[in-house]
């Protein structure tokens, strides 16, 4: 990750305060200035310690995912070693991290989970800079659901936080329900993917395919300018709605 160096470095020009700006300064060991002092951060740096926009969407993400990830272990009084696992594919599969970010990740955890920040507070700061990209918001859900359910259930107090992001991240009942089907038994998990249910009639299948399809087809996503890291998700999220379609064609004999 190419903000990850500068991080370390410290050579940081802007401020991204709140929540995620705090676990995240503690982990790296320095603190972030206001924003109104990044003129003069750039100009004795020269402008190179600065990140670029997608450098800071992908800090705020990757500090957002793991801060909630350690708020929702916690939940329940105790992390298991299923829920660690989770994550620690999240880190390895999904985000491709190297030793080096695994380790960051790691730090940003731990930070988390004795910060005196709510779940909530990480999960509206997230909001603010990503409400206009629905994919990467669903894309947070199914990682927090995915965490949650690893140790077959989902507890009282974990389902209370995804419910509360749910609400900060405007994701309907419905469609968080079939999020959830994935993971916990709800409804079939393939029609959940195509977000619709077992009673859909075949023109409502094929209409939610082509209409995800286009959605997170590679060729879109990369048009968007979204960091690298965004782009795996997308791809592995256009596989899983081809994935659900062509099971529910078999299913179905269409």
């Amino acid at each position: 990750m190419s903000w990850l160096g500068k991080m370390i470095g410290g050579t940081i020009g802007f401020a991204l305060g709140g929540p995620i700006g705090a676990v995240a300064g503690a982990a790296f060991g320095h603190t972030f200035v206001d924003k109104k002092e990044e003129v003069y951060l750039n100009s004795i740096s020269g402008g190179q310690g600065g990140l670029s926009s997608n450098e800071e969407a992908q800090l705020i993400f990757f500090t957002a995912a793991f801060s909630m990830l350690a708020k929702i272990c916690k939940a329940d009084g105790q992390i298991s070693e299923k829920e660690i696992q989770a994550i620690e594919t999240f880190m390895t599969r999904d985000l491709q991290l190297d030793q080096e970010g695994q380790a960051t990740a790691k730090r940003i955890f731990r930070q988390a989970i004795d910060s005196p920040e709510e779940f909530e507070a990480f999960a509206r700061q997230f909001y603010q800079v990503f409400r206009a990209q629905p994919n990467i918001i669903e894309l947070m859900v199914d990682v927090l659901l995915r965490v949650s359910s690893a140790d077959g259930h989902i507890s009282g107090e974990e389902e209370s936080m995804l419910l509360s992001a749910t609400r900060i991240f405007r994701v309907s009942d419905s469609d968080y329900t079939r999020m959830k089907s994935k993971y916990v038994r709800v409804t079939n998990k393939y029609y959940a993917v195509l977000k619709c249910d077992e009673t859909a009639s075949n023109e409502e299948i094929k209409k939610k395919y082509r209409t995800l399809v286009t959605e997170y087809h590679p060729d879109k996503i990369e048009a968007k300018g979204l960091p690298e890291e965004f782009i795996k998700f997308a791809n592995d999220k256009f596989r899983e709605i081809q994935d659900a379609y062509d099971h529910i064609k078999q299913e179905r004999g269409l």
